[in-house]
């Protein structure tokens, strides 16, 4: 269902040092931001519009930390990849470590038999720049389960965001 997966919380990366903790939890899965982002920026004076967004109003970068304007945000994805069982809908919310710093994790649901990597949404709420970490945990997964499985999955629907790899921008 996970890939790749952490079957303890990680705390530590390599030679030690701290990081954002990833892994099983409690009830759900800590998820690590990858290090693919699309940096949101307005040099283009466009208009957001899920119908028709506009690919240019952001930046590519790929690195191991990536800088978040004020009051701005930036797109990234999961390092792991998702399989949900029929039975199975997923909650998504932010760690409170980037919450207590004023940013905000955003993710939709993972619906009963959705695949993919999962697209982040990280805003940053603050007048000042954020950092984001990738290969660190940012956001916990919960998972319901249900009795029986759905009538209509995600898959049986031929939902458009089915099997995303990479940071998936809207699409209608």
């Amino acid at each position: 269902m996970i890939e790749p997966f952490a079957a303890s919380q990680v705390r530590e990366g390599h030679a030690g040092e701290r990081i954002v903790s990833y892994g099983t939890s409690s009830y759900g899965y800590d998820v690590r931001c990858a290090d693919e982002f699309k940096i949101f920026t307005n040099i283009n004076s466009s208009i957001v519009d899920p119908k028709a967004f506009d690919e240019g109003s952001f930046v590519d970068f790929k690195g191991p930390v990536c800088m978040i304007p004020p009051n701005s945000f930036a797109l990234a994805r999961t390092v792991e990849y998702f399989r949900i069982p029929r039975s199975v809908l997923t909650i998504c919310l932010g760690k409170s470590t980037y919450a207590r710093c004023g940013i905000i994790v955003n993710v939709t649901p993972l619906e009963p038999e959705w695949e993919g990597h999962v697209t982040l949404e990280f805003s940053n709420t603050t007048p000042l720049p954020a950092r984001i970490y990738a290969g660190e945990g940012c956001a916990q997964v919960i998972f319901l389960e249900s009795d029986e499985v759905c009538s209509v999955s995600y898959a049986d629907r031929g939902g458009k965001y089915q099997r995303q790899h990479g940071v998936t921008l809207p699409r209608t």
